[in-house]
């Protein structure tokens, strides 16, 4: 049994989780960072007078396209920073997996930041995306590893709300950074972040299950009383056979020998396709991480300006703004209510708000209700944000046992990847396609994503028996 008192984690617990919430931080950063800084970055706006500052251009002239490759190679970089995440992680450990995303972004944002052309810039952006691929496998699995039984799927939702943090520091910082000379500083502070991560770990510990799984035992008992703060009846507890129980995916009792599942070797992504047993979870998990972003959530987070630009021209940027600060504030309430409420019932509750904005939000923009289209779209967020955001990364290390975490994350988090680059890259054509020129029928594309959003989840809702 688990000890009562271990509810919370120790002052030194909660700076762990504050050091492995980095990783989400830099990957909100960076989803944004550039949304603010693309007509200072790519000359739009250029200062004649002082062409070069510190000897470096105060702009870099780029064409719609090439800035969008530029941009892209964030989403690129993380699908192969993802698809790979669980080799790194079962070689090198949660603790040797987060070092090197903060490597790969203090590297790829001081090389943008201090780039003279398109290319450094490419590979920089490219870096910082392998990063964040990486981290935001990695980071949910840590959490869940580190943290005191009882609090494990509050302490889950804080991935999401890192990343909006993420999000909303850079949109703010472009208002005051987005000048010709000052623009690179919002690449810098990415860099100095993660450098200062970076040699800040080795005082931190590594994860107990995975010192567990490499038969480091008096390492593990060490790593758990200095989280926990648990004398001897906590360090004899294994995180590992807590989660190799399967609760949520098993329709049988816990045995024996199903306890023994957390010793087995780790899964390759091959074997895991071929498992029968890991079908279910992994099922699971892809309709969740697919669910996320065919909900439309980056569609509007990318182009919430131009969708809004015609009617609200002067106003569009502030709303834009401001749906970035609603994200924030509306991911605290899945912190207390996902242990109160539940998984199953947070999500129904975030797509059923979701599908209804998406409605009114279609219907708003084709019927010129400009009221309407700004506050459905402002709706749409906050249903976002109170499951669809972070439910997917909360069950991922619930349903999943310990030797399959890390290649069902990765395989759930490149199609997250990649489903985010398809709808980026489509969501403008398709949204035009479907209007067929009439700017009155614009509010088509989001019927379509509230079909497809409805689709992807009822599967989900089939598999997932939280």
């Amino acid at each position: 049994m688990i000890s009562e008192d271990a509810r919370t984690f120790t002052k030194y617990g909660w700076l762990v989780c504050l050091w492995v919430l980095t990783v989400s931080f830099q990957y909100g950063y960076h989803t944004s960072a550039l949304n603010q800084l693309q007509a200072v970055l790519t000359c739009k706006i250029a200062d004649e007078t002082t062409p070069v500052y510190y000897g470096l251009p105060t702009c870099i002239p780029m064409s719609d396209t090439t800035f969008s490759v530029v941009t892209s190679m964030f989403t690129v970089g993380g699908f192969f920073g993802s698809l790979f995440s669980n080799i790194i992680m079962d070689r090198y450990g949660r603790k040797g997996a987060s070092r090197l995303s903060a490597a790969l972004t203090a590297a790829g944002a001081a090389l943008f930041g201090l780039s003279a052309s398109v290319g450094p810039l490419i590979l920089g952006r490219f870096l910082v995306g392998l990063a964040a691929g990486l981290g935001i496998c990695l980071c949910p699995i840590y959490l869940s590893e580190i943290a005191p039984p009882r609090i494990k799927g509050n302490l889950g939702v804080l991935t999401q709300l890192a990343i909006v943090i993420g999000i909303m520091v850079t949109q703010g910082m472009g208002f005051g950074l987005a000048t010709p000379r000052q623009w690179r500083v919002v690449l810098f502070i990415s860099s100095g972040i993660s450098i200062l991560q970076y040699f800040i770990s080795p005082f931190i510990v590594e994860s107990p299950s995975y010192l567990n799984r490499k038969g480091l035992v008096n390492q593990h008992k060490s790593a758990i009383r200095s989280l926990w703060g648990e004398s001897d009846d906590l360090s004899r507890i294994d995180p590992e056979e807590q989660n190799s129980e399967e609760p949520l995916l098993s329709d049988s009792d816990s045995t024996p020998e199903r306890l023994l599942t957390g010793r087995q070797s780790a899964v390759t992504i091959p074997q895991l396709l071929a498992s029968p047993e890991l079908r279910r979870p992994l099922l699971t998990i892809v309709f969740a991480m697919t669910s996320q972003q065919i909900s439309g959530i980056n569609a509007v987070l990318y182009y919430s300006n131009d969708i809004l630009s015609k009617s609200l021209p002067e106003l569009a940027s502030y709303v834009s703004l401001a749906i970035t600060i609603v994200n924030f504030f509306t991911t605290f309430p899945p912190i207390f209510l996902i242990e109160r409420v539940g998984r199953r019932q947070l999500i129904q509750l975030s797509v059923a708000g979701a599908l209804l904005s998406h409605l009114a939000v279609g219907y708003g923009l084709n019927s010129g209700f400009v009221t309407l289209s700004s506050i459905a779209i402002t709706t749409f967020v906050m249903s976002f944000a109170i499951g669809l955001g972070p439910i997917p990364f909360v069950i991922i290390p619930e349903v999943a046992p310990f030797h399959a975490v890390s290649a069902i994350s990765s395989v759930g988090l490149s199609l997250n990847w990649s489903v985010n680059f398809f709808v980026g890259l489509t969501f403008l054509p398709l949204r035009n396609f479907l209007a067929n020129g009439d700017p009155m029928k614009e509010g088509r594309v989001f019927y379509l994503f509230a079909a497809v959003l409805f689709c992807s989840m009822f599967c989900f809702s089939r598999l997932y028996r939280g």
